[in-house]
């Protein structure tokens, strides 16, 4: 079972970073800042389609501020999906938006209409933290997704990944007749490999949604990760392994009956495989991002003393060892699937 020590600590952007994030286009400038949104006048409990407490909180703005921030956090809108093209804001409006209470970073979420055909987006605003930052970058870089950030002083805009709630989707869809095990089970081994070999942790069924592909034959089944917060951070190896958090029993139940062993290192070698070549492909961004994480304070001494331990002992690879920082033992391991 996998154990979180404590509540992460919020680093915060460096220099390096800083520089990095505007070299590729991360650092862009916005009309509204993260604080700005903390004025709300009252705010109410948000419960979904089930009277079920959602545990975020519905917040309002007095009159005089509510036009304004609306229409600044359109112009966010339009930054983050559109490059800037504000002709794209003329139809929409705001029609909710929600803090996390309970989030490590309180964010908030931001529910956009356009009146025209009343579809909806939602994106979020938050405390900029840069575990998360790496977190959000490597995830463009290295995993199959593609994820939209924007970064300004310390503030942090991401976009919503749409999926299933990992942990509704075990509690509703895994009985589903329709529900295709020997797939799903392969694409949580192959989850479970991209975070332990990028060192993305924290990865329960709270941290991820389900994102299902119907095909003509059969069903598609996509991972992805929602929160980045544990990137190389925690001093366990435990920590980024999903199939060692008892939330996540449901999948792990499913390879253990679905999946021999031998398969399972085939799906394995078959996702390490897929990283190189990302990795190939993304050389000077990932060279550049590993060259500041590995300068870049974003855990205790004590974590990095553990993990590169933890990781020499799994990989019988002393060369764990000499590592000193987060960002030299994610170098390691991403070295191994070359």
């Amino acid at each position: 079972m996998a154990l979180i020590s404590k509540k992460k600590a919020v680093y915060s952007i460096g220099k390096g970073l800083r520089k990095y994030l505007i070299t590729y286009g991360r650092e862009v400038d916005i009309p509204i800042h993260y604080h700005e949104l903390l004025r709300y006048s009252n705010s109410i409990a948000l419960y979904d389609s089930k009277e079920q407490d959602t545990y975020w909180e519905t917040v309002f703005y007095e009159q005089s501020d509510r036009d304004e921030i609306h229409q600044n956090v359109k112009k966010i809108y339009a930054q983050l999906k559109a490059g800037g093209d504000m002709s794209v804001i003329e139809h929409l409006y705001i029609d909710r938006i929600d803090l996390c209470v309970y989030g490590n970073t309180q964010p908030f979420r931001v529910r956009i209409v356009n009146r025209i055909n009343d579809n909806f987006d939602y994106f979020y605003i938050k405390n900029a933290d840069a575990s998360r930052v790496y977190g959000l970058e490597l995830e463009d870089l290295l995993s199959p997704n593609r994820i939209r950030y924007l970064v300004h002083q310390n503030t942090l805009i991401e976009e919503h990944v749409a999926g299933i709630p990992g942990e509704r989707f075990m509690r509703l869809h895994m009985k589903d007749p329709n529900l295709n095990p020997i797939r799903l089970a392969k694409e949580f081994v192959k989850f479970n490999e991209r975070c332990f070999v990028r060192l993305l942790g924290d990865m329960h069924s709270s941290n991820f949604v389900v994102d299902i592909t119907p095909d003509f034959e059969e069903t598609h089944y996509r991972i992805r990760a929602i929160d980045f917060d544990q990137q190389t951070y925690e001093g366990k190896k435990s920590i980024y392994l999903p199939q060692y958090f008892k939330e996540n029993n449901a999948l792990i139940k499913l390879g253990m009956d679905y999946i021999t062993p031998e398969s399972m290192r085939q799906y394995q070698r078959e996702e390490r495989a897929l990283i190189a070549t990302r990795v190939k492909s993304s050389r000077s961004e990932l060279e550049d991002i590993l060259s500041t994480m590995e300068k870049d304070n974003i855990a205790p001494l004590s974590h990095v003393e553990s993990l590169k331990k933890d990781l020499a002992k799994h990989y019988q690879n002393i060369g764990f060892l000499s590592c000193t920082s987060m960002g030299e033992i994610l170098r390691k391991s991403l070295s191994l699937v070359l």
